[in-house]
């Protein structure tokens, strides 16, 4: 199904530096919110923006001897998304407590998975350009939960903790060091994003931190990321850096490209690069350092002895995988095979799963490529100059299905479509009804048009032979017809009769 991309090595993102050019390694640990009404070891509820530490069971303010019990939707949302990103599914895995103390942290430990994940290698292919994908390995992903929020901004001398978050169920999505510029890191969330959204595991919503990414960056010399993909000795990438916390496309760019520029700037002054955490400021468009970066030892990770070992049987995985959607690779596929749209309009459709659905139920029996037409070019751009998205247009996909249709049957021309889309937008209704109610259908009689074609004629003999010594200006009795009609003359029969009137 992937046939009509073209998979090439990655490009490595060059800087020149002061002193020779230097080569970017990103890796990214994607934290993706699992989409569930519960959290991922208690029975309360997820919903965003509730009141503060509202959400909060016995279990998830850790009150003494509240046993955390597995959310087994949480465990196949986990299992559904590995599917989708091709990985395989370990049959058994295992919880851990990874411990470090934060006030948002009411255990004093998070469960985690780091010896036995839940899903283990797979991949993701970026589209980088029209025909052009990239291959990301993705190392791993475990299930753990979330911390809560501590709030500085309310008070000048106190902080304080909202536990909604707390025990709320992640995934953590671990790529290998595959990135090597900071557009792929962009396309590589956006496409993770993209594919959680049509399996329905996570919203994808970055402003909300259901969606956010920590991004591994360091550089090296042009050539030591060959020696590593030869050798597998990390040594060759150059020290990384982590930026924390990322929850925006754009920031996510801009934050690699100053965190590159930085390291080189003091490899280049003879210093080295200290493995750190930073943050990125977007007020200042820099990293700055926000701790020493820990190892797995730092959090003293032992088995959670509250929580058996995950058993999962084959069978169970594979009624999940029976159940799985098209895929938006596979679906854009399709539109080009079947319906052939370009690769650019199927990739505009694809892009979010309710733009592509909308489009099908269009579409369906329709022409695809006048289905798509209307979608991208008078839909998807009303839409941006509303403000709106697909799931509050004002105009259904069977309405839209419904203009379409009276086109191709002859009742209405383009210039009437427009108008009768205008009139849907701000009033609604059934198009065929509106169309004729408001007398907008249009004129097929041949004899109506004719005497209309031979009044424009004989009211205009100049331009009558300026038209014949120059056939391209018959286009303006064309439009004078169809104005004097009202736009309603059919535009094919007007355009034979003034040809034929005119003897061109």
């Amino acid at each position: 199904m992937l046939d009509h991309l073209s998979f090439t090595a990655p490009q490595p993102k060059v800087i020149a530096g002061a002193r020779g050019d230097w080569e970017l390694v990103i890796g990214l640990e994607v934290h993706a919110q699992i989409a569930s009404k519960a959290k991922l070891f208690s029975g309360a509820s997820t919903e965003f923006g509730a009141e503060p530490n509202s959400n909060v069971s016995f279990v998830d303010a850790a009150m003494p001897g509240m046993l955390p019990v597995i959310n087994e939707f949480c465990v196949a949302q986990a299992v559904r998304t590995g599917l989708g990103l091709k990985a395989a599914i370990n049959l058994r895995s295992a919880f851990d407590r990874k411990n470090y103390f934060y006030p948002d942290l009411p255990q004093g430990y998070q469960i985690s998975q780091l010896y036995h994940p839940i899903v283990g290698e797979g991949e993701v292919i970026v589209d980088m350009g029209p025909g052009i994908a990239r291959r990301v390995r993705i190392e791993r992903i475990h299930m753990e939960q979330d911390a809560g929020k501590s709030i500085h901004d309310m008070d000048p001398d106190m902080s304080f903790v909202d536990l909604n978050r707390t025990g709320v169920a992640l995934m953590e999505i671990v790529s290998r060091p595959d990135i090597r510029g900071p557009e792929e890191a962009s396309a590589y969330v956006a496409k993770l994003r993209q594919i959680m959204r049509y399996l329905g595991t996570c919203d994808g919503n970055m402003q909300n931190g259901n969606l956010r990414a920590d991004v591994n960056v360091s550089v090296c010399k042009p050539g030591d990321y060959e020696r590593f993909q030869e050798t597998g000795d990390f040594s060759h990438l150059g020290t990384r850096c982590e930026i924390k916390n990322m929850n925006s496309l754009r920031f996510i760019q801009a934050a690699i490209d100053h965190e590159a520029r930085r390291q080189i700037a003091i490899l280049e002054d003879g210093g080295s690069i200290v493995q750190e955490t930073r943050l990125y400021d977007p007020d200042r468009g820099e990293t700055r350092s926000m701790r020493s970066k820990e190892e797995a030892h730092d959090y003293r990770y032992f088995p959670d002895p509250d929580l058996l070992p995950l058993d999962i049987e084959q069978a169970w995985v594979d009624a999940i995988a029976g159940d799985m959607p098209e895929l938006p690779d596979e679906k854009k596929a399709r539109f080009v095979k079947e319906m052939g749209l370009s690769e650019y309009d199927a990739g505009v459709l694809t892009a979010d799963v309710e733009n592509a659905n909308y489009f099908e139920a269009v579409a369906q029996g329709r022409d695809g490529k006048a289905a798509a037409n209307w979608v991208i070019n008078e839909l998807f751009g009303r839409l941006n100059k509303e403000g709106l998205t697909i799931e509050t247009s004002p105009i259904s996909a069977a309405q839209l299905g419904g203009v379409i249709d009276l086109i191709g049957k002859g009742e209405i021309s383009g210039k009437i479509a427009k108008e009768l889309f205008e009139i849907i937008w701000t009033e609604g209704g059934d198009p065929a009804g509106i169309v004729e109610a408001r007398g907008m259908k249009q004129v097929t009689d041949i004899g109506a048009i004719e005497a209309v074609v031979d009044q424009i004629i004989a009211a205009n003999p100049a331009q009558v032979e300026k038209a014949r010594a120059n056939p391209k200006l018959a286009g303006w009795f064309v439009g004078q017809v169809l104005k004097a009609s009202g736009g309603k003359a059919n535009p094919a029969a007007v355009n034979q009769l003034v040809a034929k009137k005119l003897q061109l």
